[in-house]
């Protein structure tokens, strides 16, 4: 009895003094955003304090849509029309009906033209004096994000605090290079190849010679963010000196779509996070 009532105790104490934590959300616009948003409404939700950092102008970041989170905003250097036209192109250029080669350097091209664009959004943000004043004095326990344009690490890693990474994966495999995470090219298919797992002689040729052309077309989609780390701590930074402080890697996919392949342990899978759950259909 005795035992059971000091259990009881503990347990109403302990939640007592138990308190959300104060997290910091880094998102990234699109799709990106989309899938993240549910999991801040959840967080807010469960006791957390919860400051999302948005731009002025974005695709679906609304900073007035209905939400009891807290929502700041820092100023863009790019009107709402500059905006769309850039991200039109880059929908359009996964749509046209062209070759393999010219369909890759398509989407190569406009993929950096929209990198340019959020590295402007990350640097307008590192250098509002008021907004880092902010987020310095505000004493956040985390930084939850999406890696994939590098704003959040960069964030982190100026404000010295664990980050939590939300993504689908990076460009160029700098999710496996950044965890020292192997990724074989035998069986593990490199970004722009349809083939599975399970490749044939030729395929893994062509995967090898692809893994090379990558540390040529993916140095342009870093480098920017290389450069913006170097002036923010006076230090050359690479890419995956920055992502590799992430504590936790919130994958948002599943070996039951897709092929196994190595993984770090904290690395954890979430896949269908994203999916609305809808009713039953009636008989």
């Amino acid at each position: 009895f005795y035992q059971c009532t000091g259990i009881f105790l503990l347990l109403i104490l302990s939640l007592t003094f138990a308190e959300g934590g104060k997290i910091l959300v880094v998102p990234q616009d699109g799709s990106h955003w989309l899938s993240l948003r549910p999991v801040v409404v959840k967080l807010h939700q469960n006791g957390h304090d919860v400051v999302v950092v948005l731009p002025s102008t974005s695709l679906h970041m609304k900073p007035k849509e209905p939400q009891n989170y807290t929502v700041k905003v820092y100023p863009m250097p790019y009107a709402e029309d500059h905006l769309a036209m850039v991200l039109k192109s880059f929908v359009d250029a996964h749509f046209i009906e062209q070759s393999f080669l010219n369909m890759i350097i398509t989407i190569y091209q406009s993929t950096l033209e929209i990198s340019k664009l959020f590295f402007n959004n990350c640097k307008s943000l590192l250098h509002n004096k008021d907004m880092m004043q902010y987020l310095r004095e505000g004493k956040f326990e985390v930084v939850l994000t999406d890696p994939t344009q590098m704003c959040g690490p960069l964030i982190a890693e100026r404000l010295s605090i664990p980050s939590v990474y939300f993504l689908r994966g990076l460009p160029c495999g700098m999710d496996s290079d950044a965890t020292q995470c192997p990724s074989p090219l035998s069986y593990v298919p490199r970004f722009f190849l349809s083939s599975s797992d399970n490749m044939t002689f030729t395929q893994r040729v062509k995967n090898v010679l692809v893994r090379m052309l990558e540390f040529i077309y993916c140095k342009p989609f870093f480098a920017q963010f290389e450069e913006l780390a170097a002036e923010v701590f006076q230090n050359k930074v690479t890419t995956a000196d920055l992502l590799k402080h992430g504590s936790v890697w919130l994958m948002r996919y599943d070996f039951v779509f897709e092929f196994p392949r190595p993984v770090m342990p904290n690395m954890v899978f979430i896949g269908g996070i994203n999916c609305d759950q809808k009713k039953k259909l009636s008989q």
